[in-house]
């Protein structure tokens, strides 16, 4: 088993269980992907190994990919060789490492285009990528796989709240709307404004899952279904949330495992 299929079977994520749609190569590829990913992410959180070297770690990433790895270990090669042979552009690949660099210490997004700028990074440079991986031949994927990374992301963003303050005071939301809102950016709490402020962010969510949804490109349908389950689960993630008040200092939501199989097996079906 390689190092890049025992991280996605451990991450157990909503994304590692979407690929399982894809034809095998493609689907491989995928899982060496995912595992590049969550490895970038692990060194950004990892709050049990000093900033300092969670920082060295993933700028030799970046400086390995771009101008090329002394010695690379085994998941180092397996994103090389995903790299030539889904041609990658290795911009994207640097830009999540961007992203997590970003994520390394507390930060604050003072505006929604600030914050836009992280997500770029984090999420839509992700789609774009994914995209490629898939088999996308229809330039408006590219728009599509925007659309929905900023949705998926901001949905990540709504559910996270509560953990990310818990980690080190981190605050995903843009402080002008924290501020519009009437709730305190220094500590927010579960009131009246903050509702008003998530109910408002999901509305922004929303459309993004509608816009990625109007420019779904027919020719990619079939491409993208791993993409599409994945903006279902998280739609239905999205929903819950907003029912339940968003409870998010208490609890963390998550869809059902029978949920995501039948979403999984609608889209097996559907084609």
């Amino acid at each position: 088993m390689s190092e890049a299929t025992q991280i996605t079977r451990r991450a157990r994520s909503n994304l590692a269980f979407a690929l399982r749609v894809l034809p095998r190569d493609r689907r491989d590829d995928a899982v060496v992907f995912y595992a590049f990913c969550r490895t970038l992410d692990d060194l950004a959180d990892e709050p049990g190994i000093p900033a300092d070297e969670r920082r060295g770690k993933l700028e030799a990433w970046k400086y390995g990919l771009e101008r090329g790895f002394s010695s690379p270990d085994s998941l180092q090669r397996e994103v090389l060789a995903l790299r030539e042979r889904r041609r990658i552009p290795t911009e994207l690949l640097s830009a999540i490492v961007d992203g997590c660099l970003m994520d390394l210490e507390p930060r604050r997004f003072p505006t929604w285009a600030d914050l836009d700028g992280y997500i770029w990074k984090v999420a839509c440079a992700v789609g774009l990528v994914s995209i490629r991986i898939f088999g996308c031949k229809d330039p408006a994927s590219e728009t599509y796989a925007i659309a929905l990374g900023r949705a998926l992301q901001l949905t990540n963003i709504l559910r996270d709240v509560g953990e990310d303050f818990a980690n080190g005071g981190r605050i995903y939301l843009p402080l002008e709307e924290l501020s519009r809102f009437g709730c305190d950016a220094a500590m927010p709490g579960h009131n009246q404004a903050f509702l008003a402020l998530m109910n408002h962010l999901a509305d922004r969510a929303d459309a993004c899952f509608r816009e990625a949804a109007g420019v779904l490109p027919a020719a990619d349908r079939r491409a993208l279904a791993p993409a599409r389950i994945m903006a279902e689960i998280y739609q239905t993630l999205l929903a819950t949330m907003r029912r339940d008040g968003f409870r998010v200092f208490e609890k963390r939501y998550r869809v059902p495992r029978p949920r995501k199989l039948w979403i999984l097996a609608k889209h097996l079906i559907a084609g």
